[in-house]
């Protein structure tokens, strides 16, 4: 049988092995009888006829030839000796007809350059090329789809548009970089579609897109066409204020959310609020609140509810069970539009076994390690990204720079950090493999946070890289340039465990661990550090923030409003997970809506206004946050009154006038004639107590002004007498005489 084409590549379309299908599909030019012509060939096995449509002139037609059953199509053009754009009238066996651009008539669009920074790993927008990216080549519609999957025989996007079928579109390999690269005209926003790849060993995997933005609602996992280039962002004012704003010297409370249970829509058979909704609800809550930011656990695609969104399939996707991608970018533009930022946690650590997500993605271990003592978490049961493969380090770099470019985040908490920096993490002797020198730490994944915390401080002055890192890695928040790995700010996990520790002893027990209350300040100021009361201490059987306090009812939550109070005096930035700031008795369950029910109850109703007026004081008051990370703003007065479950200290601004005196009372005795020593002689004013009566405590209040007596007291030359409140905190200011 008369065919134009190579025989051997005819055979690896008809067993659809071919790497570069456009070699010989499509329209080339070629010799007949030593006189120049066109060819065009197409493989589509549903087509009873094919018939090449002259774009420019409708009434030119070609019918082409059936050459092989399987749905191989020839039409030698021997009037036509230069290409042309062209369509194919299409009939299948059941008499539905169609038309369409060959997908196979266009060039490669990912440009020399492009591979030349995929392959050196600093395409750091890299998501603006692989994925699906609805665009117009030549004056034609459609969808250019690209992947890497460097080692798969071959490579097809099957959708609805194609029957799911990977034999109608395989892609191209582009020379050696990996990526397969494929324009289908036609394909529209909301198309659904996959991946399907055929492996080395001949196995047919479908998955979804690493880079695609839009993902179907669980537990379907297709992938969606979405444009999110289309969105008019109105926070102008915001980005402009950001980039000249040090985070650091500013305050900075952290309302930690998950999105599916901070409130449901009961009378809507307790569906989640949609992205739209909860900026209206969450960020008016917020506001009133005198939150700064609000912090999103994982709001990346996820399968299963139950993981929080710690286990992701869809990196560059914000999930959809709350909406579309617009959706997302309308809350956190309406959250800056409202003066609140947006924090997202940020998950680089691992990911999960689903068959259609990253593992194995091309039929070998590409994201991970293929050796399991180096690839898997067997406490997590999840896969351990290869932080020493160039591709994978730029896919996670790149995604950081997509969030902050794309959707104006603010910053990422990274997720898990201590896992990736010891090889050993929650591995036993023999089940891990050391680092070229014999030790436990991995230098790939050190290496990976220098380059990721180097680029997007660099590309996005103004906003946070916070690591939740759990051990005593130096300089985690220091910079690269002077060993330190680069990061804003570190979750201070050691204080959280100390102060709860303290906090849950019956108070006549706490002055024998009086060291766990006053041991943080030891290291206070060798990280940033954000106080975390999060997500984390609220689940698991550990019991909510209230039930964590020993003591009757009242006594439960005199001694909470005394732990938020000594916790917000304490330097550090603060972060509260949401529902600990109306002391909800309840564990935390990712399956249900907060208790907003208590807020019927004046307790509860008092712990929030407590908080509500404990972050406003915060904000109104420099000292709060202004040497957060530095010794000069800190000073002890006392902090070895153990036998009074007492202590007492300064916070410092920059201006001497707006120093802070704060005393906090861990015992339920009051004290009604206490002396401490003050920082200079003058009057003091009582501006806050956690003990007044509206948010629930006894009144035992400092009433009009406090003269500082010229009486030496806790080695100072003036000191002054005041009450101080059961299970409470009190905080004086200086006032001008």
């Amino acid at each position: 049988m008369e065919i134009t084409a190579n025989i051997v590549e005819v055979y690896e379309i008809l067993r659809s092995e071919h790497r570069n299908p456009h070699h010989i599909l499509g329209m080339h030019e070629v010799e007949v009888d030593g006189k120049k012509a066109v060819a065009v060939r197409a493989f589509i096995p549903q087509a009873a006829s094919i018939e090449v449509i002259d774009d420019k002139n409708p009434k030119r037609t070609y019918t082409m030839k059936k050459i092989y059953n399987d749905g191989f199509f020839e039409a030698v053009l021997l009037d036509r000796k230069k290409v042309f754009r062209y369509r194919l009238n299409i009939e299948d066996y059941l008499g539905n007809k169609w038309s369409t651009y060959d997908p196979y008539s266009f060039n490669p669009y990912i440009s020399d350059f492009d591979k030349y920074l995929f392959g050196q790993g600093t395409h750091y927008k890299i998501y603006e090329k692989l994925g699906a990216h609805p665009i117009t080549i030549d004056g034609v519609d459609g969808v250019l789809f690209a992947v890497w999957a460097p080692n798969a025989k071959r490579v097809s996007v099957i959708g609805d548009f194609n029957g799911w079928d990977g034999r109608r579109h395989p892609m191209r390999c582009l020379d050696n970089s990996g990526i397969w690269e494929l324009f289908i005209p036609g394909v529209m926003e909301r198309d659904i579609y996959k991946y399907e790849i055929k492996t080395r060993e001949d196995y047919i995997l479908e998955k979804s897109d690493p880079y695609g933005n839009f993902m179907e609602v669980r537990p379907n996992s297709a992938s969606i066409v979405y444009d999110i280039n289309k969105y008019q962002w109105k926070d102008t004012e915001w980005m402009q204020k950001r980039q000249q704003t040090n985070p650091l010297n500013q305050p900075l409370s952290i309302y930690e959310v998950h999105l599916g249970s901070w409130m449901r829509v009961p009378e809507e058979g307790n569906r989640y609020l949609t992205y739209r909704e909860a900026a209206h609800k969450l960020v008016a809550y917020v506001k009133e609140m005198g939150y700064t930011h609000i912090e999103l656990l994982p709001v990346t695609e996820h399968p299963f509810d139950g993981s929080w969104g710690y286990q992701v399939t869809g990196y560059y996707a914000p999930t959809s069970r709350f909406g579309t991608p617009e959706d997302f970018m309308y809350f956190v533009d309406y959250c800056h539009q409202n003066n609140i930022g947006v924090i997202l946690d940020w998950v680089p650590a691992h990911f999960p076994k689903d068959a259609y997500g990253l593992i194995r993605f091309d039929g070998t271990a590409l994201y991970e390690h293929a050796d399991p003592k180096q690839g898997e978490h067997p406490d997590w049961g999840t896969l351990i990204f290869n932080y020493g493969r160039i591709e994978v380090k730029l896919f996670l770099i790149a995604n950081a720079v997509f969030w902050f470019e794309k959707y104006h985040i603010d910053g990422l908490r990274v997720d898990a950090v201590a896992s990736m920096l010891y090889l050993d993490y929650g591995k036993t002797d023999g089940n891990w493999i050391p680092n070229q020198f014999g030790g436990r730490e991995n230098l790939e994944a050190v290496e990976f946070f220098k380059h990721l915390n180097s680029i997007v401080y660099q590309k996005f002055p103004g906003i946070m890289m916070i690591a939740e890192e759990s051990t005593a890695w130096p300089n985690v928040s220091r910079p690269t340039d002077i060993g330190g790995l680069g990061f804003g700010l570190k979750w201070n996990m050691g204080w959280m465990n100390d102060f709860l520790r303290y906090i849950k002893k019956d108070p006549i027990h706490r002055k024998y661990h009086h060291n766990d209350l006053t041991f943080g300040l030891i290291y206070a100021f060798t990280e940033n550090f954000i106080l975390v009361l999060s997500h984390d201490e609220v689940v698991h059987g550990k019991g909510s923030m209230i039930n964590k306090m020993p003591g009757d009812y009242w006594q439960k939550f005199a001694n909470l409003r005394v732990a938020y109070g000594f916790m917000y005096g304490h330097p550090g930035k603060k972060l509260l997970f949401m529902g600990g700031e109306f002391a909800q008795f309840s564990e935390w369950s990712e399956a249900r809506s907060l208790d907003w029910h208590l807020l019927e109850f004046e307790k509860h109703r008092g712990m929030q206004e407590y908080i509500k007026d404990l972050n406003h004081l915060y904000l109104k008051e420099s000292a709060f946050w202004e040497y957060d990370f530095s010794g000069e703003g800190f000073e002890w007065i006392n902090a070895s009154d153990a036998n009074s479950s007492m202590v007492s200290f300064i916070r410092k601004g920059k201006n001497p006038k707006d120093t802070l005196i704060f005393v906090c009372n861990f015992t339920p005795v009051p004290h009604f004639q206490h002396r401490i020593g003050v920082p200079a002689k003058g009057k003091y004013k009582e501006i806050f107590n956690s003990d007044h009566s509206k948010y629930g405590g006894s009144n035992v209040l400092n009433e009009g002004i406090i003269s500082a007596d010229h009486r030496e007291w806790d080695g100072r030359e003036y000191s002054i007498g005041l009450k101080v409140p059961p299970l409470g905190m009190t905080v004086l200011k200086r006032v001008d005489e």
